[in-house]
């Protein structure tokens, strides 16, 4: 499999993320450079260029958008995701991911393991839901998916 070279995240319209979702942000990025798994599969019978790809992500009249491009930056495909299956895991993810800021501040390492425990279950989720709306579209591993979907999630903040 082929990988993401560069990133970029469109943020217009984004509201100011807190400093804990900004830091959620540069680690995703960070990770996702570091080790990631994106491939595109045949269009019509007909390979696509092969990576690396550049990857850009935005929120454009309500749907998720992946553009991508060769690392030369020739555009090699767009594609459009409804966000409706992400709003609720979405939801529950900032919902726990709160709880557990909050609970880093005050509360002992075992209750802080068994919240982070439940926000890595709930990121997994977003994962593979992520995996099933790119069926067909991008093939990416588990990994790759757990640290896209922290994007998502970025993006949604605005």
């Amino acid at each position: 499999m082929t990988h993401i070279c560069h990133i970029e995240i469109d943020e217009t319209g984004l509201a100011l993320p807190t400093p804990e979702i900004e830091q959620e942000r540069k680690v995703a990025i960070f990770d996702l450079l570091e080790d990631n798994s994106f491939a595109l599969p045949k269009r019509d019978g007909k390979a696509v260029p092969e990576g690396p790809y550049r990857l850009g992500l935005a929120i454009r009249e309500g749907r998720l958008v992946f553009d991508i491009a060769t690392e030369a930056e020739e555009k090699v495909g767009e594609f459009h995701l409804s966000l409706g299956p992400f709003r609720q895991v979405v939801k529950d993810y900032f919902q726990i991911c709160e709880s557990y800021f909050e609970a880093v501040k005050r509360l002992p390492p075992s209750q802080i393991e068994a919240i982070d425990m439940a926000r890595r279950g709930i990121h997994n989720e977003g994962a593979r839901v992520l995996q099933e709306r790119l069926e067909g579209k991008a093939e990416v591993d588990i990994d790759t998916a757990r640290r896209l979907f922290t994007l998502i999630c970025v993006l949604h903040w605005g």
